[in-house]
């Protein structure tokens, strides 16, 4: 251990329930295991079950209201006032919606401030489209990451950005899979996997539509936004028995369904430049487990599909689109196991024991 890491104190907030983000349980135990303290921070929700013994410390804010303006002033006044309660030594913004606790805890008391830019905020298809709303975050954002003297995001594309809009570095730590020995199951029961937040613009109703045309059942783990507009559609269409909703489902339980899961789907309509350039925690996961994917064509997933083809990249999310690449892997039994060859090789080469080598490398800077 590193005397520079010994009995630092970290402290890392979401607006999310930490039982599912497995991009933070993964920053968080890194920082651990490389000798920093680390607490996650983030929020209880009504459903919300008891939180999961971590190698890091984990608190939840309660709040009475879960979405809005008024939910992100209350998290971020809570925040605060924990940061101000509490010592740390280095406070980690993760997106813009913490930004300001973390921004002002670290300016009243002297202390480092990191951005984790997991999004480009202003640009989610949710902010967009609401110009006052925009406005906000954009304010926020152009008042604090000029200041900013660590930072880091998870691909090249939104650093690029960051860079020509601020004249700031960010350094790039992808969210890629952790490397474990797997046993892969032989596939029993076909079907196509979605997993993550199903919010607007993340293609989950188009797939909806094309599960009409083929010959597959479709699950769908997370809830989010358009959770119940989708489980409308599908009694809408009459799929009650092709497409089935888990909701929420913990990291340990989410792999035994991925990995045996046929095909994968990581889909964005390009509402916003921050869906436009991503690079989704899912996209990973599915190649992890040797799933082989249909995925857009947007500049971050055809830099890593160029090198390896673990995916069938769709121009569009027309629905007859959709269903003529998905009918195309599950009938071409020679291209589908290419595809999933091409997965158990790249997750050689792209994985978190590589990318938290850069993490470190960022809080050792401090």
């Amino acid at each position: 251990m590193s005397d520079q890491r010994k009995n630092k104190k970290i402290a890392l907030a979401v607006v999310n329930d930490l039982n599912y983000d497995q991009r933070m349980q993964r920053i968080c135990t890194a920082l651990v295991n490389a000798g920093y303290e680390a607490t996650l921070i983030g929020r209880e929700m009504q459903n919300s079950k008891p939180l999961k013994e971590r190698v890091f410390k984990q608190l939840r804010l309660k709040h009475r209201i879960y979405k809005g303006k008024l939910f992100y002033l209350i998290h971020n006044w809570k925040l605060f006032w924990h940061y101000l309660r509490n010592d740390y030594d280095i406070y980690v913004a993760n997106d813009l919606d913490t930004m300001l606790a973390a921004y002002c805890a670290a300016k009243i008391k002297g202390k480092a401030l990191v951005y984790d830019a997991h999004e480009y905020f202003p640009e989610l298809p949710e902010i967009v489209s609401r110009p006052m709303v925009k406005f906000i975050w954009e304010s926020l954002e152009q008042w604090t990451v000029p200041t900013l003297k660590h930072a880091y995001t998870i691909n090249h594309s939104y650093a690029d950005i960051f860079k020509q809009h601020y004249d700031k570095s960010f350094g790039v730590v992808r969210n890629a899979t952790v490397l474990e020995e797997k046993t892969f199951p032989e596939i029993t029961e076909k079907y196509i996997l979605y997993q993550g937040a199903v919010n607007i613009g993340r293609g989950v109703e188009e797939m909806i539509e094309a599960m009409q045309y083929i010959d597959c059942k479709l699950i769908v783990c997370g809830k989010g936004d358009v959770f119940d507009d989708c489980v409308q559609l599908v009694k809408d269409l009459n799929l009650e028995n092709k497409v089935e909703f888990k909701g929420f489902v913990e990291p340990e339980k989410l792999k035994e369904i991925t990995i045996r899961a046929t095909l994968g789907f990581t889909f964005f309509t390009h509402q916003g430049e921050s869906y436009y350039y991503s690079l989704a925690n899912r996209f990973f996961d599915y190649f992890h487990n040797g799933v082989p994917q249909l995925c857009v064509n947007y500049p971050e997933y055809r830099r890593i599909n160029e090198q390896y083809e673990i995916a069938v990249l769709l121009d569009d999310l027309k629905v007859a689109n959709i269903v003529e690449a998905a009918n195309k892997v599950l009938k071409d039994e020679a291209l589908y196991q290419k595809l999933r060859k091409n997965c158990l090789e790249a997750r050689q080469h792209i994985n978190w024991q590589n990318e938290e080598e850069k993490l470190i490398a960022i809080y050792d800077s401090i």
